[in-house]
């Protein structure tokens, strides 16, 4: 009986202990359950808060760079002044090539002129508009001729309308499939999903797999049924839009979970919702119970066992998860810094470009007025063989100018680095001098100005200079002393030299720029050398310029080991005082002169009969190679490209061509090709001399045509005893 009673209370024992166990690991399980459960939201929570940021930021870079982008087409539109705009050829190719659909002009009454694509109106035109004429940058969307979701950028920008009216702003579109692939809003390795809303729910990015035309109408849908808890939820998301505060919400719907965040967007109405579901998560942890009861309903003496291990197992696992998270906040991080790089690298870029184009655009005009002046000048003097002849020379030496300052700042290697080499060379003062008067010539005499040169007190006349950089300082100066000069005023350049006792090869030279303009302010004497800096008075704001030419000079200046300085009043004339230390130099010697002219003419006797095949495709270019080439007495033969280059070879006797002069960038097939054909080909003279004549003059240009089996490379414009020489250097 009592063995019965034993087993009986045994048995009673192990059920009691089994279901205690069942029932303490089950509460344990619910509570470690719900625990995860919570943590997995607060990691959410922390991971929905980053990851918003960081696609708002990432937003804010890309919009702000295509809004920079679209400035940049407004001042292609601006042009330089008031009736200089820019064509709508110009601003078409601008837009077209920076990737926008379409372009338009933007009253401010909200008429719309588009100057290519589709036709184009944001959905919601008050806010855009307003901010516009604001002069605020602003983005909205539209739908274009197709329904596809279009962005548009506006940035303000006043561009005679064909209606007689004045545009307000400059608008470009953009795919907003691309906003949705830059943004990486439809990424399959995100753990979440984003969409681009606006306050009335409707899509601006990120629907494209979405059946809903509407944001609100989806989350109808996820509380299935539940209509009150819906409204609840879209009432709270409505008010947080419209009091710019973020918004962040666990919605559930029975046994699905999904973390809703929305966070308003710059430069817009628009606001980024990004949605991360927990049902993978939530999936996992239920299984996990579910096992867990069923390893306790089947042994209980491994119930402890098998906790530790489904603990331990659960342990590496939050570890993992954990580390994970960790990794991707990382990585995250990098992506932040990466998007900020990018931000600081395209306003870095954005800066050097306006630099760029406003320094060449004042350094590269002032010698064109010359070419354009003097070439004037020779067609009405036609019957005048003397006066021809001297304009002739003086568009020569403004030509030699212009080009050296296209070679120079056409040098990928310095634009890219920010840095600027000198080219030292021996040059002659009064050579110097003689072509900035001719260059500044025709400004003066356009203002009725007097223009005065004083040389006196020269020690060494030739000198050790880098004389594209000092033509380049000078005439800055000039310029602007004749910008800043009314009419019958007198401009003055000035330049005399004293030795230097303690360097006795070297001589200080002292090139001083004065005028009898508006003068300048004390004040601003002191900013002058920054850039962009301009007086703030209403005579300086009705001249054209950007305010680079000072700080380009200083910097030249500076290159040189020089000083620059300035004195001026207002009212009274400015002067700019320039001092170099610089090398002297031996004059050329007679003898070197006249063996250089020997050199040519003898050339003209060895090249005399030769024949040359020139592959030129621009038939301007062939009559202006073929006028300077017959002063040889060569015999010419033109190839419009190099296919027909190749023909013209291969089909001539072996030993017919003496040369082939060859130009690079040709339709059909290039110089490139072309040369590697010839060099292919089974004869003879395969070897023949082949010389590029190209307008690519970098270096790794150069290096191209070499590599390729050319013999040798020319610049153009076409230097004639570049060519001699090159011809009687090769030609046996």
């Amino acid at each position: 009986m009592n063995n019965k009673a034993l087993l009986r209370s045994l048995k009673t024992s192990i059920v009691a202990v089994i279901c205690l166990t069942v029932f303490v690991f089950s509460l344990l399980g619910a509570f470690i359950h719900n625990m995860c459960e919570g943590t997995i939201e607060e990691i959410g929570t922390n991971y929905m808060s980053g990851m918003n940021e960081q696609v708002s930021l990432h937003f804010k870079t890309i919009i702000e760079l295509r809004l920079t982008m679209a400035e940049s087409i407004a001042h292609i539109a601006e042009g330089d002044g008031d009736s200089d705009f820019g064509t709508w050829e110009e601003i078409e190719y601008g837009a077209r090539a920076r990737h926008f659909l379409c372009a338009a002009l933007y009253s401010s009454d909200g008429e719309i002129e588009m100057i290519f694509g589709d036709p184009v109106a944001p959905n919601h035109p008050e806010p855009f508009l307003e901010s516009l004429r604001n002069g605020e940058r602003k983005a909205a969307s539209t739908a274009g001729s197709g329904g596809e979701g279009v962005i548009l950028f506006g940035v303000p920008c006043e561009y005679p309308m064909s209606g007689g009216g004045e545009s307000l702003a400059i608008v470009v579109g953009l795919s907003a499939q691309y906003m949705g692939e830059v943004l990486f809003l439809d990424s399959d390795k995100s753990l979440s999903y984003s969409f681009v809303i606006r306050k009335d729910g409707s899509y601006v990015v990120g629907n494209e797999n979405d059946a809903h035309k509407n944001y609100f109408t989806r989350l109808y849908d996820i509380f299935d049924g539940q209509d009150v808890e819906a409204e609840t939820c879209i009432q709270q998301l409505k008010t947080a839009m419209e009091t710019g505060e973020d918004y962040s919400a666990i919605v559930k719907n029975g046994g699905s979970r999904r973390h809703i965040y929305c966070t308003n967007l710059p430069y817009c109405e628009w606001y980024l919702v990004t949605v991360l579901p927990f049902e993978g998560l939530d999936d996992a942890i239920s299984g996990m119970g579910s096992r867990w009861l069923a390893i306790v309903y089947a042994a209980s003496l491994a119930v402890i066992a098998m906790l530790l291990y489904i603990f331990l197992r659960y342990l590496k696992l939050f570890r993992n998860q954990v580390a994970e998270l960790k990794r991707m906040n990382i990585e995250m991080d990098a992506a932040r810094k990466a998007a900020e790089q990018a931000q600081k690298e395209a306003e870095q870029a954005n800066t050097a470009k306006q630099d760029f184009l406003s320094s060449m655009s004042h350094d590269i005009r002032t010698p064109m007025n010359a070419i354009i002046g003097m070439t004037s000048l020779a067609l009405d003097s036609t019957d005048d063989p003397e006066r021809v002849r001297d304009y002739l020379g003086k568009i020569a030496l403004s030509s030699k100018h212009l080009l050296g300052l296209i070679n120079d700042v056409l040098d990928i290697s310095k634009i890219e680095s920010g840095k600027m080499t000198l080219n030292v060379e021996p040059m002659s003062l009064r050579e110097t001098i003689d072509s900035i008067v001719n260059i500044m010539q025709p400004q003066v005499t356009a203002k009725n100005q007097q223009f005065t040169a004083d040389v006196r007190e020269i020690l060494s006349e030739n000198v050790y200079c880098d004389g594209v950089r000092l033509n380049q300082v000078l005439i800055n100066l000039l310029g602007n002393a004749v910008k800043f000069t009314p009419e019958k005023g007198s401009v003055r350049i000035t330049v005399y030299q004293e030795a230097l006792p303690e360097d006795g090869d070297r001589v200080r030279t002292h090139f001083l720029v004065s005028d009898t303009g508006i003068g300048m302010s004390k004040e601003y004497q002191k900013v002058i050398f920054e850039s962009f800096s301009r007086e703030d008075n209403t005579r300086v704001r009705k001249t054209e310029g950007s305010g680079l030419g000072m700080s380009i000079s200083k910097y030249i200046v500076d290159a040189m080991d020089g000083t620059i300085s300035v004195r001026s009043e207002q009212g009274q004339g400015s002067e700019f005082h320039v001092v170099l230390d610089l090398k002297r130099a031996a004059a050329p010697s007679r003898r070197a002169s006249e063996a250089a002219g020997g050199s040519e003419g003898a050339g003209d006797v060895e090249l005399k009969g030769k024949h040359i095949l020139l592959a030129e495709d621009n038939e301007l270019n062939w009559e202006v190679a073929s006028e300077l080439l017959s002063d040889l007495e060569l015999e010419l033969d033109w190839a419009e490209n190099g296919k027909i280059c190749v023909e013209k070879f291969r089909k001539s006797p072996v030993g017919f061509y003496d040369a082939i002069i060859m130009d690079v960038r040709m339709p059909v097939m290039d110089g490139y090709e072309a040369t590697a054909a010839i060099r292919g080909l089974d004869r003879a003279d395969a070897d023949i001399p082949i010389i590029a004549m190209t307008a690519d003059a970098f270096s790794e240009d150069i290096q191209r045509c070499l590599e390729c089996g050319m013999n040798d490379h020319l610049a153009k414009p076409i230097d004639i005893q570049a060519v001699t020489c090159n011809l009687k250097k090769y030609l046996k």
